[in-house]
C-alpha cells in the first residue's frame, strides 16, 4: 500500500535540533481532529491559567504578563466568543505552527491563545532570547492539571536559526502564523508548505499617535496621559508595530505650544522612574538624528536628556516610516487638521493612537480619505492591547474553516 505523503515526511524528521519548553514531539504525530471554536473545556483552561499567574506574585513585575491574564479570564473570552455566530459551522483547521517574534515577549502567549480559541494543535517557537515572561507562563503552563485534552494541544518550542525545523513544521501544519519583520516573513516562505496550507503575516508596521491640543489643554490628569503613552512605547522599547513613532498635533498655536510641553515633560519624568536607558541608546538617537537631517528639514526640541528624543518636520514625506528609532525617539508634525497625514498613510500603516477625537471625527477620516492603510484606531494608551481582529484580520476566521450546510 502507498504511503501518504504526511506519513512519509513524518518518517523523516529529526526533531534533535528542537528544545521543547513545552509539551513534545508527539504533538506532530497526532490525529488530531479539530475543534469547535470557543469550545468550553478551552475556555475553562484558560481561565485556569489566568488565576494562576494572577495568583503568582512574581507576575506583578510584568505588566503584559498581566494583562495577558487579564485577557484569558473566563468572563473576557465568553464576551468574545459572543462576536461569532453561533449559527455558523466553524471548525479548526489542524496543525497551527506559529513563529513568535522576538521583541515582543508575550506576543508567543496570545497567538497560541488565538490558536487554541479557534480550535487547532499547536506549535509555537518562541525566540531564542530569554525573556523571563516567556518562562513564568510556561511556568504556570506545566502546572496546569487536569486539562490532558487542551494540554496535548500545545508545544512550546526553540531552535537556532540553521535548524531545519521551520522546513519540517511548515510541511506539517495547515496553517502557518509568522509575527516578525518582512525578512524574516520572506525566509520562512522559502519552506514549502501542503497544498491547502496557508499563511498569516504579520510583516513591519508603522504606527503614529493624534493628540488634539484644544482638548489635551483641558487635561489635569496629564501623569497618567503620560503613563498610559509611557506603556504604547517605552515598555517594549518602541519595538513593537503598534508603538507610535510620529506624533501629530492638531489645535490652536497657543494650545499645541501648552499641551505639548506639559506632556512631554510628564512623559520623560514617567521614563525616568520606569525606563531602563542604555548608554548605546544615545548613540543610536543621535546617528536616527542625523540621518533623518539628511533626508529632510528638521528641528531638534530641546529634551532634558537622552531619555527622549523629539524632531519636529514641518512636512510629511511620504517615507517617514522609514525613519524610526527605539527606545523614545518621537517625530512631531503640528497639522491644521488630522486629514493632512492622509496621504503619507499607505499599507505599512498599522494603529493609530488618539486623544481628544470623537469616534465620529476619527471615523469620518478613514472614510472620506479611503486609507490605504491603519488597521487599528485605539485610545492612548491601548495601542498594545491585544484583539482577535490584528492587521486588519480576523483571527478566528483565519484560524479556521467554515463548514456550509444547506
Amino acid at each position: 500500500m502507498q504511503r501518504s505523503e504526511a506519513a512519509v515526511i513524518r518518517m523523516r524528521q529529526d526533531f534533535s535540533s528542537i528544545e521543547w519548553l513545552y509539551g513534545d514531539e508527539t504533538i506532530c504525530h497526532s490525529n488530531y481532529s479539530p475543534d469547535v471554536p470557543f469550545s468550553t473545556l478551552v475556555i475553562e483552561w484558560l481561565n485556569a491559567l489566568s488565576r494562576a499567574l494572577m495568583q503568582d506574585a512574581e507576575s506583578k513585575f510584568y505588566p503584559d504578563v498581566v494583562t495577558f491574564a487579564f485577557f484569558c479570564r473566563k468572563a473576557h473570552v465568553t464576551k468574545l466568543k459572543e462576536q461569532y455566530d453561533s449559527k455558523t459551522v466553524r471548525m479548526g483547521r489542524g496543525l497551527v505552527f506559529h513563529i513568535a517574534p522576538s521583541n515582543v515577549p508575550v506576543n508567543f502567549a496570545y497567538s497560541l491563545v488565538v490558536g487554541l480559541l479557534a480550535g487547532n494543535m499547536n506549535v509555537v517557537r518562541v525566540s531564542q532570547k530569554s525573556f523571563p515572561q516567556v518562562e513564568l507562563i510556561v511556568k504556570h503552563l506545566h502546572r496546569i492539571k487536569d486539562f490532558n485534552e487542551v494540554s496535548n494541544r500545545i508545544a512550546i518550542v526553540r531552535y537556532p536559526h540553521d535548524s531545519n525545523a521551520n522546513e519540517m513544521l511548515s510541511e506539517l501544519c495547515a496553517v502557518r502564523v509568522i509575527w516578525g519583520g518582512d525578512g524574516t516573513i520572506d525566509t520562512v516562505r522559502q519552506n514549502k508548505l501542503p497544498t491547502r496550507a496557508t499563511d498569516v503575516c504579520f510583516a513591519d508596521r508603522y504606527s503614529i499617535a493624534a493628540i488634539n491640543a484644544d482638548e489635551m489643554v483641558k487635561e489635569h490628569a496629564m501623569v497618567a496621559v503620560a503613563e498610559r503613552f509611557y506603556n504604547d512605547t517605552y515598555l517594549f522599547d518602541q519595538n513593537a508595530c503598534s508603538a507610535p513613532h510620529l506624533i501629530v498635533w492638531t489645535g490652536t498655536a497657543e494650545n499645541v505650544d501648552k499641551s505639548r510641553q506639559r506632556f512631554w515633560n510628564a512623559v520623560h519624568d514617567v521614563a525616568e522612574k520606569k525606563y531602563a536607558f542604555q548608554d548605546v541608546m544615545a548613540v543610536d538617537k543621535l546617528t536616527a538624528t542625523y540621518r533623518q537631517a539628511v533626508a529632510m528639514p528638521l528641528h531638534v526640541n530641546h529634551c532634558q536628556d537622552n531619555l527622549l528624543r523629539r524632531v519636529s518636520v514641518e512636512h510629511l514625506p511620504t517615507d517617514l516610516d522609514v525613519y524610526r528609532c527605539a527606545g523614545g525617539y518621537f517625530t512631531e508634525y503640528c497639522a491644521k487638521e488630522l486629514d493632512e497625514i492622509a496621504p503619507i498613510v499607505t499599507s505599512k500603516y498599522q494603529t493609530l493612537a488618539y486623544y481628544g477625537y470623537t469616534k465620529e471625527r476619527l471615523q469620518k477620516f478613514v472614510f472620506e480619505n479611503r486609507l490605504k492603510g491603519l488597521d487599528r484606531i485605539v485610545p492612548l494608551g491601548e495601542t498594545t492591547t491585544f484583539s482577535l481582529t490584528w492587521d486588519g484580520m480576523d483571527l478566528i476566521e483565519r484560524l479556521s474553516r467554515i463548514i456550509d450546510i444547506q
